[in-house]
């Protein structure tokens, strides 16, 4: 690929990010008149019109979606590999573009990255916080710490620490209204329940005694938030139950600001796992911050959870 080429596919791709071809220009050094000339040599070699262009407006057509995508790849193989040979030269650089779940995220995981930074000032930080569902592909990121395994036989899921999830609700909530003793007596009870882009997080599943079983949470009772730090917070003020990963209740837990809900309940198992391309595993930054994450849990795991409410009795795996 010749660099004048290779220059034109940046520019695309700026101009697609940025949504304006003349800021892309600006970025790269180029005046928007020869920032359109190129785009326009670019879109003839190809026979294909790559934006939808207006005075006003710049909109990927469907073929430029497509190219968008090969053209990213294409650039991060290029960066990855000048990434790897620096890696070489002990030097760890690029940008590490990370997801993790909105609770868990702000007031755990930032921490973590602060100070993984701080071992390596030459990398640049992009950290997306949802509790929805996300296409690491589309989402352009290069881990997503989750709870439990993806089904995409693409990805990769390397285990960080065991967890469990937990019912909890405020001292205060439980003397008004009374404790539960079995999860049919969960509905009798108000609830505060996360809804990500599948719907209402509101069927609960529970073991005991080697039995399973499924509960569906009344919703005509409930707050309902996308936020996971929120439904916290709302249970502490004394809303209603809801169900928390051990991660993100432990602290509270221990406080005495929340407490566990049937606490011989299993409410259900589910790992805390790293999760990334298999084409990106190998990249320094990206193997360096694995690293970095499995030794933080292990620590964190054993300070943390030890001794915690609802834990499954056996089979929770450690990394």
């Amino acid at each position: 690929m010749a660099a004048d080429e290779l220059g034109d596919i940046r520019l695309f791709v700026e101009a697609a990010g940025l949504g304006s071809l003349s800021a892309a220009g600006r970025k790269l050094g180029f005046s928007a008149a020869a920032a359109s000339a190129r785009l326009t040599k670019l879109e003839a070699s190809l026979q294909t019109k790559l934006f939808d262009r207006t005075t006003r407006s710049l909109r990927l057509t469907n073929e430029g979606h497509v190219y968008m995508q090969h053209c990213r790849v294409a650039l991060e193989a290029l960066e990855n590999a000048k990434a790897e040979l620096l890696a070489g030269q002990g030097q760890v650089r690029g940008r590490l573009r990370i997801s993790a779940t909105t609770d868990f995220g702000r007031h755990r995981l930032n921490q973590w990255l602060e100070e993984f930074c701080s071992s390596h000032p030459q990398l640049q930080l992009a950290l997306t916080l949802t509790d929805s569902l996300s296409n690491l592909l589309e989402d352009d990121v290069d881990i997503a710490v989750r709870f439990g395994k993806p089904s995409d036989g693409d990805l990769v899921a390397r285990l960080l620490a065991p967890n469990w999830r937990v019912l909890c609700a405020a001292p205060d909530y439980l003397e008004s209204f009374g404790v539960p003793r079995t999860p049919e007596e969960l509905h009798k009870h108000r609830f505060v329940i996360l809804v990500n882009n599948a719907g209402p997080l509101n069927d609960y599943h529970f073991m005991a005694n080697g039995q399973r079983w499924t509960q569906r949470i009344p919703m005509e009772r409930s707050w309902e938030t996308n936020d996971g730090a929120l439904a916290r917070i709302w249970a502490m003020s004394g809303h209603g139950i809801t169900r928390k990963t051990i991660w993100d209740a432990a602290e509270d837990i221990r406080a005495g600001r929340l407490k566990v809900v049937l606490p011989e309940y299993t409410v259900e198992e589910s790992g805390l796992y790293a999760i990334f391309h298999r084409n990106r595993y190998q990249v320094p930054r990206v193997q360096e911050l694995l690293d970095f994450l499995v030794e933080r849990f292990r620590k964190a795991s054993h300070e943390l959870l030890d001794g915690l409410p609802g834990a499954p009795a056996s089979g929770t795996s450690r990394p």
